[in-house]
C-alpha cells in the first residue's frame, strides 16, 4: 500500500548504473541522490510475492528492462531494511533514521519504494548505505 513503512525484516533492491560499479563492486555513488530527487528509488522484494531470490531478481530485471537502458555492468544491490537503518542510525553524525516507504508506480512498478531522509550530495550517508549491501546481482539478463 502506498505510504506504508517497509518492515525492518524485509529487503529492498537498488538499481546501480554501470558507472557506479567497478570490478563488480558497487560504489557509494550508487546511493547518492541526484538533483530534484526526493528519495532513493528501490524495490521492495517481499512485495514481489516471489518464492525465492532468483525469481525476485528475474522480476526486477524485467522491470528495469522496461523502464531503463540497462548497461552490461549494471548491478542490483540487495539490502536488509533493518541492517540499513541501524547502520546509518548508529554511525551517522546526526544519528539519522532513514524511513523506507512503499511508493508503488502502477501498473509498471508496483514494488517501487523509496529511502527517505537521504541528504542531497551526502557521501557519508551513501557510504553507510553501501556498507549494508549484502547481495549483488546483474541488473541485465
Amino acid at each position: 500500500m502506498k505510504g506504508q513503512l517497509i518492515p525492518d525484516t524485509d529487503h529492498v533492491a537498488r538499481y546501480c548504473r554501470a558507472s557506479t560499479v567497478e570490478d563488480g563492486e558497487i560504489s557509494a555513488a550508487a546511493f547518492m541522490l541526484r538533483k530534484g530527487e526526493e528519495y532513493l528509488s528501490v524495490n521492495w522484494l517481499e512485495d514481489l510475492n516471489s518464492s525465492n531470490r532468483a525469481t525476485q531478481i528475474r522480476g526486477l530485471q524485467a522491470v528495469y528492462a522496461r523502464k531503463l537502458r540497462v548497461g552490461a555492468g549494471a548491478r542490483i544491490a540487495i539490502l536488509n531494511v533493518g541492517v540499513l537503518r541501524t547502520n546509518v542510525e548508529h554511525r551517522s553524525p546526526d544519528r539519522r533514521l532513514l524511513p523506507v516507504i512503499h511508493e508503488p508506480i502502477i501498473p509498471d512498478d508496483p514494488s517501487h519504494a523509496g529511502i527517505y531522509e537521504v541528504p542531497y550530495d551526502d557521501e557519508t550517508i551513501a557510504e553507510l548505505i553501501v556498507e549494508a549491501v549484502h547481495e549483488k546481482h546483474p541488473a541485465r539478463t
